[in-house]
């Protein structure tokens, strides 16, 4: 089970634990609450959820690619 649980974090972009970091809150709430939400307004939050991971892996390119010009 915990292996199962290690795969999907690892693999869910790492959103909730970004927002988790920058509000200063567990990332598991954020994990929670965004469930909560997601099933309350029928799932509209995916779509701001995958947003923000293209956002985060887009920043971390350019950040990886700046990196690689000043070597």
């Amino acid at each position: 089970m915990k292996q199962l649980k290690f795969l999907l974090e690892r693999s869910a972009f790492g959103v909730c634990n970004y927002l988790g970091q920058k509000m200063g809150i567990a990332s598991a709430r954020v994990r929670l609450y965004f469930i909560y939400i997601s099933f309350i307004t029928l799932g509209s939050p995916l779509i701001l959820y995958l947003f923000a991971a293209f956002w985060l892996n887009l920043r971390k390119y350019i950040k990886n690619r700046r990196n690689l010009i000043w070597r």
